[in-house]
C-alpha cells in the first residue's frame, strides 16, 4: 500500500513538473534573421531570410534551461537584389534544391551576466552540422495589449562559411577575394508565449 501511495505521488509530482514547461513560438512579423558578409574587401552586403519557424521550451523564467528548435527556408533569402539572390540559391552557394533548409538546435543557454547569455547549439547547413556559440541578450518579457506574453532577444555571432562547404569565391586582380569567408549573424527575435 505504501509503495502504491509513493508511486501515485511520484506520478502526480512528475505531471506537475511537466505542466510547468512553457512553449514559446517565434513571432515572424517581429523577428529578423539577418547576416552580413564582406564584399571586395571594402564593404558589407547584408541580407536576411524571410521565411522561418521555430519553438522554444523552457521551465525557467530566465530561459537558462531553454530548448530551441529553429528552421529556415533558404529559398527565402533576400539581399535586395534579385540576380544576386538567384545566384545565392544556386549550387554555387546554398543549393536550395538539394538543401532547402538551415536548422539550428539549441543545446545550451548559459547566463554570463545581467541579461547576457551564450547560446550554443548544432547548426546544420548544406547537410553539414557544426557546433556554434552565439552571444545573446535577453531584453525581458512584456504583456501586449491582447494579453499575450512576449520575450525579446538579440543574438549575434560569426561563422566561417567554409566550415559548411560554402566555398564559392573569386580572386581579385588587386589581391584578396570577392567575398569574405566570415559571416556575421544578426538576429532580433520576438517570442510569444503559448497559452
Amino acid at each position: 500500500m505504501k509503495k502504491i501511495t509513493l508511486t501515485i505521488l511520484a506520478l502526480i509530482f512528475g505531471i506537475t513538473l511537466n505542466a510547468q514547461t512553457t512553449k514559446w513560438n517565434f513571432d515572424n512579423a517581429h523577428t529578423k534573421i539577418g547576416f552580413s558578409v564582406t564584399h571586395m574587401m571594402i564593404t558589407d552586403v547584408e541580407g536576411q531570410f524571410n521565411k522561418f519557424n521555430g519553438t522554444v521550451t523552457s521551465d525557467k523564467p530566465d530561459f537558462t534551461d531553454a530548448k530551441i528548435n529553429f528552421n529556415i527556408d533558404v529559398s527565402s533569402i533576400n539581399t535586395d537584389n534579385a540576380d544576386r539572390d538567384k545566384h545565392l540559391r544556386s549550387a554555387d552557394f546554398f543549393d536550395v534544391e538539394k538543401f532547402p533548409n538551415i536548422k539550428f538546435e539549441g543545446v545550451s543557454f548559459k547566463k554570463t551576466g545581467k541579461g547576457k547569455y551564450k547560446l550554443s547549439g548544432k547548426f546544420t547547413m548544406l547537410g553539414v552540422t557544426k557546433n556554434v556559440t552565439f552571444d545573446a541578450k535577453f531584453s525581458g518579457t512584456v504583456k501586449d495589449p491582447w494579453g499575450n506574453t512576449r520575450a525579446g532577444f538579440k543574438i549575434n555571432g560569426k561563422i566561417n562559411r567554409n566550415d559548411w562547404g560554402l566555398k564559392y569565391n573569386s580572386p581579385m586582380d588587386a589581391g584578396g577575394v570577392l567575398i569574405g569567408n566570415e559571416v556575421e549573424i544578426i538576429c532580433n527575435v520576438e517570442l510569444i508565449k503559448e497559452k
